[in-house]
């Protein structure tokens, strides 16, 4: 369980935990698990890889106002066999346990010199072994990376340049 104090920037017009905030703590408390484990940039790098993320989810159940610690549990939900995918469960509370948000996330590593999807070396399949397993957790397939039916749709450069408009004018 990792403690977060909200700070002043987290906090969005409505004066409460902006949404950006809430995939920054997981995020940072999927890097603090990585450290636990000895998994640090400087061994990522080592062996060419960085971890990338497939999709997010996050269910909001109660709004974080300004200066409320929250505290983050994180789960193992799936892993491929090979290391390759990886799939979190993640819970915000507050100090009295009350459940503030749910947030899942599927990720993947890749190798940063072929720019592509890589198995973790063994050596490093450590990481996963000391995180706790939720009660539904699963095996990933490849064909679990595209469970919601959603692939790029591509669109022509000549319906940008018609519907373009610059942002902040």
């Amino acid at each position: 369980m990792l403690k977060i104090n909200i700070r002043w920037s987290d906090i969005d017009a409505n004066r409460h935990l902006a949404n950006s905030a809430y995939i920054n703590f997981m995020s940072y408390a999927r890097v603090v698990e990585m450290k636990k484990a000895g998994v640090t940039q400087k061994v990522l790098e080592k062996h060419n890889l960085g971890p990338i993320v497939f999709y997010e989810k996050i269910f909001y159940f109660k709004e974080v106002l300004p200066e409320q610690p929250v505290f983050i549990d994180i789960k193992l939900k799936g892993l491929s066999a090979d290391y390759k995918f990886f799939q979190f469960e993640q819970n915000m509370y507050d100090e009295n346990g009350q459940n503030m948000a749910g947030y899942e996330m599927m990720g993947s590593w890749i190798d940063m010199k072929k720019r592509k999807l890589a198995t973790l070396p063994q050596e490093l399949a450590e990481l996963f072994q000391h995180i706790e397993r939720t009660e539904d957790f699963k095996v990933l397939t490849k064909e679990d990376t595209r469970k919601f039916g959603m692939f790029p749709k591509p669109i022509s450069p000549e319906r940008i340049k018609e519907n373009l408009q610059e942002a902040y004018q």
